[in-house]
């Protein structure tokens, strides 16, 4: 066990809950079982704004062994930081979809695909349910998604196929696993990590879609070395970057950006002309669609930072936009019904007087 001169110990925060943390302590290779510590933080770290993440690399001081609790005294220099979910020092995400039950959804999985672009993490992507389509199926949907930039891995978690090779993408790295629900997420930590024992959802017959199963972010170890991270499911993430930013988390228009720049360096890539990104690429309405939210947002931003703009960003569809007026609410709120038989009262009274 690695201990500090002081006698103060070095882990790492495994999962988050109320104002408690768990704590995996660093263990030498000799020893065979990891040792953990529910811990507090201290009240220094509160004053100074001082977040505890899971993920992080913390220092506990004052280990009450006979309890297993401990104090986290102070938190080391993060690697990298996620926001959604929270979570600190991963090395690569590995985003899983289904190839059935539920359909797979283009939209959507460029959706995730740009969001895991934008934490400059490596992505990885596993299609799962692989036994429910043919081999024919397969290439069809490799040889597509090989034109966006990405060389999917095809398993099966109930067949037990290619688990293995989807192992060794995740040894001695911190990874967040993330996806739709109802592909199996749940399913592949409970193979990959058995003592994990996540609850399973299924899939709605009506909807196609997964029911959510995960209720807050935990590190779980894996056999050979590694954490992988469960997180919180959702459907459509946010896309929180900024539209000038946006075309950099699409893999196949930096080939066109390698060969050539457009005319404009603040180009968006719509209606500009001589762009070299516009064209007949297989997501471009995907960047369209994404860009007029990220413009939305931006707008939406400087509203916030400047309260007497009188204006808003409408979307018109097919990738444009244009800008309007924004009507004064309190101009057009109706009048209560007390207020009306209150006005009406004053003037009956008015009447008799």
């Amino acid at each position: 066990m690695k201990v500090f001169p002081d006698g103060q110990l070095l882990g790492t925060v495994l999962a988050v809950q109320a104002n408690f943390y768990k704590v995996q302590l660093d263990v030498d290779d000799k020893e065979i079982n990891a040792c953990f510590l529910l811990c507090t933080r201290r009240t220094r770290l509160k004053k100074i704004g001082q977040q505890v993440m899971v993920g992080d690399r913390v220092v506990i001081e004052e280990p009450d062994w006979s309890g297993r609790r401990g104090a986290i005294a102070d938190v080391l220099p993060r690697q990298t930081q996620l926001d959604r979910p929270p979570i600190a020092n991963t090395n690569q995400i590995l985003l899983v979809f289904a190839v059935a039950e539920p359909p797979l959804e283009p939209y959507q999985l460029s959706r995730f695909l740009v969001k895991a672009e934008s934490t400059e993490l490596d992505v990885l992507l596993c299609l799962n349910k692989s036994d429910l389509v043919s081999p024919e199926v397969q290439q069809q949907i490799c040889d597509r998604l090989l034109a966006w930039g990405y060389r999917p891995l095809f398993i099966s978690v109930k067949n037990q196929i290619n688990i293995d090779q989807a192992a060794k993408y995740l040894s001695n790295k911190i990874t967040v696993i993330a996806g739709p629900s109802g592909v199996g997420k749940s399913s592949l930590i409970n193979t990959l990590i058995p003592h994990a024992n996540l609850r399973v959802g299924e899939v709605s017959g009506k909807l196609a879609r997964g029911r959510h199963t995960t209720r807050h972010v935990e590190l779980f170890e894996l056999p050979h070395g590694g954490l992988l991270a469960d997180t919180p499911g959702f459907n459509q993430p946010d896309l929180d970057c900024t539209p000038e930013e946006l075309v950099y988390y699409f893999p196949e228009v930096k080939e066109r950006l390698a060969v050539g720049s457009c005319r404009f360096s603040d180009c968006l890539h719509r209606d500009e002309p001589d762009c070299v990104v516009r064209g007949d690429w297989e997501r471009y309405q995907h960047y369209l669609e994404f860009l007029d939210e990220a413009i939305a947002r931006q707008t939406q931003l400087h509203q916030q930072a400047d309260p007497e703009s009188n204006m808003k960003l409408k979307s018109k569809g097919k990738g444009q936009s244009q800008y309007e007026p924004k009507l004064e609410s309190k101009k057009y709120r109706r009048v209560s019904r007390k207020t009306q038989l209150q006005a009406l009262q004053d003037l009956y009274q008015e009447s008799e007087d």
